[in-house]
C-alpha cells in the first residue's frame, strides 16, 4: 500500500512539474510573484472567510448523508474526520484521496463500512452534478461568446453527465443484474452488493438528496466567489459572469488524480481560459497559484487535529 502511494505521488509530481515548466516557459515568474505581492489584503481576508464557509458547508452536507444512512457516528467525530481526511488527502491522488481517507476512517470506527463508502460516494456524485450545473448556468450566460456548435456539444455532455449521475442511484439493481447469483455469497460479491444496496438506499430520501444537492451548488458558488475575490484582489477586471464559465472547468480538473493539491493542470486551465478575455499570463498564473494556496490553508485545522491525534501519550 505504501509503495502504491509513493508511486502515485511520484507520477503526480512528474506531471505537475511538467505542466508548470510548460507554463513558465511563456510566463515571467518575477512578474507573477510581483502580482501576488500586490494582492489586496481586504480581498485576501474575504477569500479566507469564504474558504472557511466552504469547509463548513461541505462538512454539513456529509453529516446529513451519514444521518440519512443511519451511520452511528457523533457529529463532532464526523467533522473531525472530514477535516483530518481533507488534510491527509492533500498527499494522495486529488479528488479521491480525501474521499478514501474519510470512508476508511468511518468504516474503522463503525460496523457500517458500506454505508460509509456510500455516503462519501453520493457526496462526491452530487458535488460533480453541482459543478456541471454551475458550468451550464455560466455557459448560458456567456452563450453569445461561444461557438454554437461547441455550445451544443457542451450542453449534451452536461446532460449525459447528469443522467449518468441519476442512474447511479439504481446501481444496486445493476449490480444484482450483472453479478452472477452464485457470486453473491463470496467475499467480494457480498461487499459489492452491500455497497450497491447502501447507495440505492438513498432513493428513499429524496428530500435529503435535494438538500445535499442544494448545499453542493452553494459550495461551488462559494468557490467561484473565492476565485473572483482573488482576481479582484490582484486587480483582474473580469466580470463575475465569466468566472461562472471558466472556474467550473478548473474545479473539475482539480478533481482529476493527476495533480499535487491542485497545482499544475487546474492552473494551466485558468491561464488558458483567461487569455480570451485579455488577462496577461503572469496575472492569471498568480491568480491560479493564490487560489490553490488559499485552498490549502483550509487544511490547517485538519493538520492541527491530525497532529494532536498522532501525538504520543506520555
Amino acid at each position: 500500500m505504501i509503495m502504491v502511494i509513493v508511486r502515485s505521488l511520484a507520477a503526480r509530481l512528474v506531471i505537475t512539474a511538467a505542466i508548470l515548466a510548460y507554463l513558465l516557459r511563456s510566463i515571467d515568474p518575477g512578474a507573477a510573484v510581483q502580482a501576488m505581492l500586490r494582492m489586496d489584503p481586504w480581498w485576501f481576508g474575504l477569500t479566507l472567510v469564504l474558504v472557511a464557509l466552504d469547509r463548513g458547508v461541505m462538512a454539513l452536507r456529509w453529516v446529513i448523508l451519514l444521518r440519512a444512512a443511519n451511520v452511528d457516528l457523533p457529529t463532532r467525530s464526523a467533522v473531525r474526520i472530514f477535516l483530518t481526511s481533507s488534510f491527509v488527502g492533500s498527499f494522495l491522488p486529488a479528488g479521491i484521496g480525501a474521499d478514501a481517507a474519510r470512508a476508511y476512517a468511518v468504516a474503522s470506527r463503525t460496523s457500517q463500512g458500506s454505508q460509509a463508502v456510500a455516503s462519501v460516494g453520493v457526496d462526491r456524485l452530487l458535488g460533480l452534478v453541482a459543478v456541471v450545473a454551475l458550468g451550464v448556468v455560466g455557459l448560458a450566460g456567456w452563450a453569445q461568446h461561444v461557438d454554437p456548435v461547441l455550445r451544443v456539444r457542451l450542453y449534451v455532455v452536461a446532460g449525459v453527465a447528469g443522467l449518468t449521475t441519476v442512474a447511479m442511484f439504481w446501481v444496486d439493481r445493476l449490480v444484482r443484474a450483472c453479478v452472477p447469483a452464485r457470486w453473491h455469497g463470496s467475499k467480494w460479491g457480498w461487499r459489492i452488493t452491500r455497497l450497491g444496496d447502501a447507495v440505492g438506499a438513498y432513493r428513499a430520501h429524496p428530500k435529503v438528496l435535494t438538500l445535499v444537492l442544494a448545499l453542493s451548488v452553494a459550495v461551488q458558488v462559494i468557490r467561484v466567489l473565492q476565485g473572483y475575490g482573488v482576481g479582484r484582489g490582484l486587480g483582474i477586471g473580469v466580470d463575475l459572469s465569466y468566472y461562472l464559465v471558466f472556474m467550473p472547468v478548473a474545479l473539475l480538473l482539480w478533481l482529476l488524480p493527476v495533480s499535487i493539491s491542485g497545482f499544475g493542470l487546474p492552473q494551466a486551465a485558468i491561464v488558458w481560459l483567461l487569455r480570451p478575455v485579455g488577462v496577461p499570463d503572469a496575472e492569471s498564473f498568480a491568480m491560479s497559484t493564490l487560489f490553490v494556496v488559499i485552498g490549502l490553508l483550509s487544511n490547517v485545522p485538519g493538520a492541527l487535529l491530525y497532529a494532536i491525534r498522532r501525538k504520543p501519550v506520555t
